[in-house]
């Protein structure tokens, strides 16, 4: 029997993230999740990240790691609370206040990290560039430098192994991201996506209209306003 690839999952408990944890079970991958503390705003999404590994059956695999120094830093709406969340629009000409500083960056190393000290070969995240943000860390440029990086800094790269980086969502719409997640049974019903923390999406922030408009496109009505 072949030893199936293991994978780690940058999940935050959001829709995106999500939705790599079933594609990647898909795929059956052994599934490795990874979530993050980082001083963010809305930090439902750590209890989301729980469920959804639950879901999974990997909740006991379930890594967490603190970094409550990008709060100190701020820069950023999501951990600086005296930045206003922008409501009702979609910001297009400019990078949002909602991107955080370097959060990717260090999310892919730390689990580029993770991966060689387990074994994994695949880092799984779920970044996407062509629904609005704009965020410098969710281009395809930066996916593919921090691929070469890790190559090139880990014990695995080195010796002829590189960590494979998959972003599977990175070319697609919100409705596109739903649609496929609807095909492998995704839990959209355990996520979150309010960059304010409500347990429904709150209707205004980037995010939830992001993922309101993601649903309408996709003809289904999200089964957060269900419950």
């Amino acid at each position: 029997m072949n030893e199936r690839t293991k994978a780690v999952i940058i999940l935050s408990g959001g829709l995106d993230s999500t939705t790599c944890m079933g594609l990647a079970q898909a795929e059956d991958r052994e599934l490795f999740p990874i979530t993050f503390n980082y001083g963010q705003r809305h930090v439902i999404e750590l209890e989301c990240a729980k469920k959804v590994a639950a879901y999974y059956g990997v909740v006991e695999r379930l890594k967490l790691v603190e970094l409550p120094f990008l709060k100190d830093i701020g820069g950023s709406a999501l951990t600086d609370e005296t930045i206003e969340v922008p409501r009702d629009e979609l910001q297009t000409d400019r990078i949002p206040v909602t991107y955080v500083p370097g959060r990717n960056l260090l999310f892919l190393s730390l689990a580029g990290a993770y991966a060689e000290t387990i074994g994994a070969t695949e880092l799984w995240i779920g970044v996407n560039a062509l629904d609005y943000s704009g965020y410098p860390d969710c281009r395809p440029e930066f996916i593919a430098s921090m691929e070469t990086v890790l190559a090139q800094a880990l014990k695995m790269g080195v010796e002829g192994k590189p960590v494979v980086i998959r972003a599977p969502l990175i070319h697609w719409t919100k409705a596109e991201i739903i649609k496929h997640g609807l095909v492998v049974n995704v839990p959209y019903e355990l996520t979150t996506s309010c960059y304010v923390g409500k347990e429904q999406p709150c209707g205004h922030c980037d995010s939830c209209l992001l993922r309101m408009k993601g649903f309408e496109m996709a003809g289904m009505i999200d089964p957060l306003l269900l419950s």
